[in-house]
């Protein structure tokens, strides 16, 4: 794997080794099909050949914006193998976001895939003075296109040139201290900006992750990807570290098509956000509930023993021993089969992980991994090993990372892992980076076993009226474990208590409304005064487990989404909480009256 002079280079080396054996899985007509490495091999020379055709030549920028599917990963890989930039996009993005991208980025090509998407990325291409086509992968229906020309992605798929006899050629003058992808991410800026990552800062997340989890074997695995692949945790975790190892790879549907896609897929390993695994508990917890009698206290008992044997100074008795044998067949085996019942481990990222879910999942009998890392880093940073799990830190820093502690208190990181910089953005690069430190803007600790713990966001705190410093993730890290709430955001800073703005959770809104005869209709159910009680008795219980001045004294109820998807690492928290404050402000002040 270190041998490998470039990510474009990994992947034709593992096509050849793998042949005819199935790579991408994806959702065709109700059921799974594959792509073989082979055929996917195929198609990405093809695509090249014709992004080569179209004008890309090295250091070109690609503006790739799809949902999660084989042609993703085909784009990415074909721009790359042109030494082109590949610039991915979130399918939720605004045509202001991507006119920004854009522009910003000076990207050549937009590839995108379906109807709806290409509507608002077309209309943000002809505001461009760089964009000159737009590769479509489904039929359009009906958009104007302007001045930008149109490809169809069955007439890109058709071979143009003979690119396919120099493929090795072309490639083999890929550098590793090549740009291999520009992610936008938010800033305190405000604008996003272009993190610059090599290709060695991919491959050294990739070589990373298989050192951590070498007591696996990593053989025939399979993952299901649930994020989107420009998320910078997913890019890396779900597309390339995979291909590292030779694995397959499922694309998951959806939220809701998550527990039957778990079943179908049987993953070995899977990556995701904390929110993810929050929103797993509370339906655990929830069918749990629901079933009651003997399967609620095996449950609860389940748990209660769980927890104990995680406590290495406190023994099982021979009767727990004897009980613990019982609930591992009867509840735990049952929880281990709903994730499809081969899961080697959970790897949990992207965010801090509440306590109590890792210990949730780890008494349940399912190895939940967390780890740390930002966009800034490829991402990964630190995480914790197999053989030795600290629940209630980020693990120790991954295979040649250097991490230290700032007298301030702030994480940097250095190591092929941190980005070239932002793109065109020289004045931010020199903020981030200092003597080849990345400074991540977090605060933290290293302990004996040189496991880092992740104190608190720099500067990300609320100071109250009272002079008071509140860490505004911890309440709202409290505030969303709960399963009537999806989303919380609280607000405080110079105010004498804290406020939140919370969304209710789906799945509470939707069998709160069947149990009493009413619409589902979120923007309904916030107007309803029982309703709203059931968010004030979850506020309540929050409240109880926090000191006098985290406590939340009021909320409010929206309907709206705060865009999980654009959630990605740590460092965007702050900028996002200060942007829903400000479109929100009018409801926030109006708490204090």
């Amino acid at each position: 794997m270190a041998e490998w002079k470039n990510l474009v280079s990994m992947f034709y080396s593992q096509a050849d080794r793998m042949g005819e054996k199935p790579f991408i899985w994806s959702k065709v007509d109700g059921s799974y099909k594959s792509l073989s490495w082979k055929e996917a091999a195929y198609q990405i020379t093809t695509l090249s050949s014709s992004l080569k055709n179209l004008g890309i030549q090295s250091g070109d920028r690609v503006f790739l914006c799809a949902e999660s599917r084989p042609e993703w990963i085909i784009s990415n890989i074909a721009i790359m193998a042109l030494g082109g930039i590949t610039v991915p996009a979130y399918t939720t993005n605004t045509v202001e976001d991507h006119h920004h991208i854009l522009s910003d980025s000076g990207s050549k090509i937009a590839i995108v895939s379906k109807s709806t998407l290409a509507n608002r990325v077309i209309t943000a291409a002809n505001k461009t003075d760089t964009v000159e086509t737009v590769i479509v992968m489904e039929p359009l229906e009906g958009e104007e296109s302007g001045k930008i020309q149109m490809v169809n992605w069955a007439d890109a798929m058709k071979p143009q040139s003979e690119l396919s006899g120099n493929i090795d050629e072309l490639i083999s003058g890929i550098s590793r201290d090549d740009t291999a992808v520009i992610i936008y991410t938010s800033g305190t800026g405000g604008a996003p900006k272009g993190v610059m990552l090599a290709h060695k800062s991919i491959i050294h997340n990739c070589v990373a992750a298989r050192n951590l989890l070498t007591g696996f074997g990593l053989e025939d695995e399979v993952f299901l990807s649930f994020l989107p692949l420009s998320h910078s945790y997913e890019y890396t975790g779900g597309q390339f570290f995979p291909i590292s190892i030779g694995a397959q790879v499922y694309f998951a549907e959806g939220v809701e098509q998550l527990r039957t896609n778990l079943t179908e897929a049987k993953p070995t390993l899977m990556t995701a956000v904390p929110r993810l695994y929050e929103s797993m508990h509370a339906r655990i917890v929830r069918g749990v509930d629901q079933a009651g009698g003997l399967k609620a206290k095996l449950f609860k008992l389940a748990l209660t023993l769980g927890e104990k044997k995680l406590d290495e100074n406190n023994k099982l008795t021979f009767i727990e021993k004897l009980l613990d044998s019982v609930v591992e067949k009867l509840v735990r085996k049952k929880v281990r089969n709903t994730f499809g019942g081969r899961l080697k481990a959970l790897v949990s990222g992207g965010a801090p992980l509440n306590l109590d879910i890792g210990i949730f999942f780890s008494a349940l009998g399912l190895r939940l991994l967390q780890g740390y890392g930002q966009t800034e880093s490829a991402p990964i940073i630190s995480a914790n090993p197999p053989e030795k799990i600290k629940l209630h830190s980020v693990g120790p820093p991954v295979s040649n990372t250097e991490v230290k502690i700032a007298d301030d208190g702030e994480i940097l990181v250095r190591g092929d892992l941190v980005m070239q910089g932002y793109w065109r953005n020289e004045t931010a690069t020199k903020e981030a980076i200092k003597d080849g430190w990345l400074h991540t803007g977090d605060v933290g600790k290293i302990d004996s076993d040189g496991y880092i713990e992740i104190t608190d966001r720099k500067k990300d705190i609320i100071v109250n009226s009272g002079g008071d410093n509140i860490s505004p993730q911890r309440v709202e890290g409290f505030l969303t474990l709960q399963p009537e709430i999806e989303q919380a955001i609280v607000y405080g800073d110079k105010r004498p208590h804290l406020v939140a703005l919370l969304v209710p959770g789906v799945e509470h809104a939707t069998d709160w409304a069947n149990k009493n005869g009413l619409s589902d209709n979120l923007s309904d159910l916030i107007e309803n005064k029982e309703f709203i009680k059931t968010l004030d008795s979850a506020v309540a219980r929050v409240n109880s487990e926090l000191g006098v001045i985290e406590q939340v004294r009021r909320f409010a109820l929206t309907s709206e989404s705060f865009s999980v998807e654009n959630e990605q690492m740590t460092p965007t928290l702050k900028v996002r909480r200060h942007i829903i404050g400000q479109i929100y402000k009018e409801k926030f002040e109006s708490m204090y009256k």
